[in-house]
């Protein structure tokens, strides 16, 4: 049986993401974990301008990459390097996406085993302060020479690996490489226990920066399925490279049903305002129908565009929603057009009756007025969802009072209520919007039989 081999790989690059930025060094050491077998290193010419950034950093400039081959010719020889091979880097995602977009874009069709150095040596050698390959080469006493240039780091990194051959006593190495390891798929600063405690249930999760600020939540059905999506797959656009590196450590609320999760999502959402959630941050209604007494005395309805100085009746996602309702309610009270406005509630408000047009009876008008906001009041009814439970001794439940969100929570199997409104004072309080409302509406057409009402 042949030895397992070793392709220790470093680039440079034009920037930091592999769909945007191009490859202008690679080095490429052949290790059988002992000993190295080979070695290989080039210039890249990337065919596009290197950023001041980039030559600062790594004193790789223009001109020498002019005369350098450009990625595609040496693409077949970087392959038959890697073929069959574990791919070992420092931070090993980064590498990875880099080459592997390359190759494609060659015609090569290439994936290998991954290996990261800075996760193995967190496993190996716990405890130090830093595990960037510049800190870690001063803790350990590894040569470090030509620093941010392709050969010098592969050639630390080499150095690095065998010595963490040398002291996996309890096999971590082996481990990372198992093909169902998470290992192979978690960004370098997530640590694997906070991926191996997630549950196999609904819930919410969250994401931390190295701030242990949130800078993500998510609503799972499966939580630990849902959380290993985020890191699977092979696309390689900076917001995504960006999004993973940030991640430093995982966290988790199981939930007895999904609308839960999906209600509690919103709920964190507004309340951690995370950097990387950005649909649900900006989820508010429009549009509002508005009630308001014109200085004749006659009342008026108007559909506007949401204002926080003034309160609305109801609140739409979309101006066409906002006039259908309108128009209903209308023609249920028989009220005249001319009282009713599809403008904003300040245009709404400059409009007066025409002094030629006959006008109703100023107080049964204003009557239907009244009856038709009783109605819109009255039809929001106040009821319970009851639901599975996160186990089988409890159920889940939700109260809506008069049509807004109030709480939800959980009781036990056992527990005797003399009446469904007891369930208010079960659950925790919580913000109600337009959303959640929404989520909810959904449900109760979906599975009636889970409500119950006052």
């Amino acid at each position: 049986m042949k030895k397992l081999e070793y392709a220790i790989v470093d680039i440079e690059t034009t920037g930091g993401n592999a769909s945007g930025s191009r490859i202008t060094e690679i080095a490429i050491i052949i290790h059988d974990g002992t000993t190295v077998l080979e070695r290989f290193e080039t210039l890249i010419n990337p065919q596009k301008e290197i950023p001041l950034a980039i030559f600062a950093l790594t004193g790789i400039t223009n001109e020498m990459v002019a005369d350098a081959p450009i990625f595609d010719e040496v693409a077949e020889k970087i392959k038959l390097l890697l073929s069959d091979r574990v791919f070992v880097a420092h931070n090993v995602n980064f590498d990875y996406s880099f080459v592997r977009h390359e190759l494609e874009k060659s015609g090569f069709k290439w994936t290998a085993r991954k290996l990261c150095t800075v996760r193995a040596a967190r496993k190996i050698k716990p405890g130090l302060g830093s595990y960037s390959l510049g800190k870690l080469c001063t803790a350990l006493n590894i040569p470090l020479e030509n620093r941010h240039r392709a050969g010098g780091d592969a050639d630390a990194t080499a150095i690095l690996f065998t010595l963490l051959q040398q002291w996996d006593s309890e096999n971590v190495i082996p481990t990372m490489l198992k093909s169902t390891s998470q290992d192979q798929r978690l960004p370098p600063n997530v640590p694997p226990q906070d991926f191996e405690q997630l549950p196999d249930k609904p819930g919410i999760y969250y994401f931390y920066n190295q701030n242990k600020k949130v800078i993500y939540v998510g609503k799972a059905v499966n939580i630990k399925k849902r959380v290993a999506s985020h890191f699977s797959g092979h696309k390689v656009n900076s917001q995504r490279q960006h999004f993973l590196r940030e991640i430093y450590a995982i966290s988790f609320e199981t939930c007895a049903t999904e609308l839960m999760a999906l209600i509690l999502e919103c709920h964190e959402i507004q309340k951690h305002w995370p950097l990387y959630n950005r649909a649900l941050k900006r989820f508010e209604p429009q549009f509002g129908l508005y009630h308001y007494e014109a200085r004749n005395g006659y009342q008026y309805l108007a559909i506007g565009k949401r204002n926080t100085l003034y309160a609305c009746l109801e609140t739409f996602n979309s101006r066409y929603e906002a006039i259908n309702k309108l128009r209903n309610l209308a023609e249920q009270f028989e009220i005249d057009q001319k009282f009713c406005h599809y403008a904003t509630i300040n245009e709404g408000a400059a409009v007066r009756p025409n002094r030629l047009l006959e006008l109703p009876d100023v107080n049964q008008h204003n009557r239907q007025i009244e009856n038709a906001i009783a109605f819109l009041r009255n039809s929001k009814k106040s009821f319970a969802i009851i639901d599975n439970g996160r186990s089988e001794d409890e159920r889940s439940c939700l109260w809506i009072e008069k049509g807004h969100f109030y709480g939800m929570g959980y009781i036990s199997l056992d527990t005797v209520l003399t009446g469904i409104s007891e369930i208010k004072e079960v659950v925790t309080p919580s913000r109600s919007n337009h959303y959640i409302m929404q989520l909810i509406n959904s449900f109760i057409k979906k599975y009636p039989s889970k409500v119950f009402f006052q």
